[in-house]
């Protein structure tokens, strides 16, 4: 039995809480990060909160045994002050009240000491299918990647969903194609993918769009029209 004391209650905490929760091998406590006072000890600590408090928690945690982790894709393994310590890096987005399948969640491992990598490894595969050994550096890179394909993506469907709604269009007639797209892409690389006028340069077809466009969607759609040309 592992066992865990998590430091959060965002939702990455508490996605992760449940997880483990639902663990039959790790036995974990939640810590309020306000709160470090008279902690359990534990074989592994997790801090899960905003990137900017991670090296303010840590700082109070330096004296303490076990691993102690941090979730982040962006804040460095050395932003920890403890001997033994680790990244536990879901890369996943998180929602709070919307369900997450963790066995389908890739986790990102990092150690500062080799020794420990199996017992991250094993936390990792108590609740996932499979963990990868990815440095701080190689990190920052994979997550600058996923905002491009999350957070940059789903701003792409809210403009998409705010043409709908200000032509009285219903957006779910948009989902199947969201759908394959995103299916295709596990099978084939983007670049194959990619469809639409900018890659076929059909001029009649862009200016048109353009001109029922507002200034902002305009300058959004010519940057990325402008991209796939140059892809």
């Amino acid at each position: 039995m592992i066992k865990v004391v998590l430091i959060g209650q965002g939702n990455v905490a508490s996605h992760l809480l449940h997880a483990f929760e639902n663990s039959t091998t790790v036995e974990v406590a939640q810590i309020n990060s306000r709160a470090l006072e008279n902690i359990p000890q534990s074989d592994v600590t997790i801090i899960a909160v905003s990137d900017d408090a991670i090296s303010i928690v840590s700082n109070q945690l330096e004296n303490r045994n076990g691993l102690l982790v941090h979730t982040s894709g962006t804040v460095s393994l050395e932003s920890l002050t403890a001997n033994r310590k680790g990244v536990f890096y879901p890369l996943q987005s998180f929602t709070k009240d919307t369900t997450v399948d963790f066995s389908s969640i890739p986790f990102c491992l990092e150690v500062s000491n080799a020794d420990d990598y199996n017992l991250l490894e094993t936390l990792a595969q108590s609740i996932c299918s499979k963990g990868y050994r990815i440095n701080t550096k190689q990190r920052k890179k994979l997550h600058m990647a996923a905002v491009f394909v999350n957070n940059f993506t789903n701003h792409m469907y809210t403009i998409g969903k705010d043409i709908c709604d200000e032509h009285n269009v219903p957006f779910e007639i948009l989902h199947a194609l969201i759908e394959e797209t995103a299916s295709k892409i596990t099978s084939i690389s983007p670049a194959k993918a990619q469809t639409g006028p900018a890659k076929r340069n059909d001029k009649q077809t862009i200016k048109t769009h353009l001109e029922n466009l507002n200034l902002q969607q305009q300058e959004i759609y010519k940057l990325i029209t402008k991209s796939i040309q140059n892809n």
